[in-house]
């Protein structure tokens, strides 16, 4: 995959992929002056990253 892929599929901007991969942040292969992606790499980075979502409490709110 090519910086625009990666960009588009993450919804984020191709300057912003540039910048994780100056700062090694995301898995990347490097050929020569280009940068490519391995889509599943890239999909075990994402999930490496989930979090769960906040539980649902209700809000105790007494009447005054």
């Amino acid at each position: 995959m090519t910086v625009n892929d990666v960009a588009g599929w993450l919804q984020v901007k191709p300057r912003t992929v540039y910048q994780w991969v100056h700062e090694g942040y995301i898995p990347v292969t490097k050929i020569g002056a280009l940068v490519r992606f391995d889509q599943g790499s890239v999909a075990a980075w994402v999930k490496k990253r989930e979090v769960a979502g906040r539980t649902r409490r209700q809000l105790d709110v007494g009447v005054a």
